[in-house]
């Protein structure tokens, strides 16, 4: 059930006064909402004032809280309609109406350092093209730095917004994926890519 603006400003005030009394730290929210409908299962989605900070496959809504619980306890969240932009471009693009997004990204919560270069690096592939591991470590900055890509991308907290699916080895097999293969073959063959195992 979708809450009108004041309502929402309200119950925002009563989680954030409400965490302030039991922790006795002040953060500003974050928002979430689930998916629970996608060609690729249940995602949750999580933002902040300053963007989109995560962007789970879960088995469930208690899932979701749990992880984002586990990185950003320093934090009051609380369900909110504000994130039905990030779900509408995510329904175009599941329907093949958008293969990129406008979002914006919270950069400051995603990793830091050559990580963050790398999931930058990433955010910039095109739908319908990939990299290897060494290609996305060289566009970072280091080429002999795939191994450190690939944890970079293991740990990307914002799936097919930045599109670590898109990173493949360089034998054009899938490697890795948080979500499991079968999503990233998914992905993959959805945005027309061509690799040894999406055609």
């Amino acid at each position: 059930m979708k809450t009108h603006r004041g309502e929402q400003a309200a119950i925002e005030r009563i989680v954030t006064g409400a965490f302030v009394k039991l922790t006795g730290r002040k953060g500003t929210p974050l928002r979430y909402a689930m998916m629970t409908d996608t060609p690729v299962g249940t995602i949750g989605l999580a933002t902040g004032d300053a963007g989109l900070c995560r962007l789970d496959f879960v088995k469930s809504e208690q899932q979701f809280l749990e992880r984002i619980l586990d990185a950003f306890g320093d934090r009051p969240f609380l369900r909110s309609d504000r994130l039905d932009p990030a779900r509408r471009e995510l329904d175009q693009y599941f329907a093949g109406k958008r293969l990129d997004f406008d979002l914006k990204v919270d950069w400051s919560t995603v990793l830091s350092g050559f990580a963050r270069k790398v999931l930058q690096a990433t955010a910039r592939i095109p739908a319908g093209q990939v990299l290897s591991y060494a290609d996305v470590a060289a566009k970072a900055g280091n080429a002999r730095a795939s191994r450190a890509a690939g944890n970079a991308l293991h740990n990307n907290p914002v799936a097919i917004i930045v599109p670590c699916h898109r990173i493949v080895r360089s034998d054009g097999s899938l490697g890795g994926y948080g979500g499991g293969p079968p999503i990233k073959a998914w992905l993959l063959e959805h945005e027309g890519a061509r690799t040894r195992e999406a055609i």
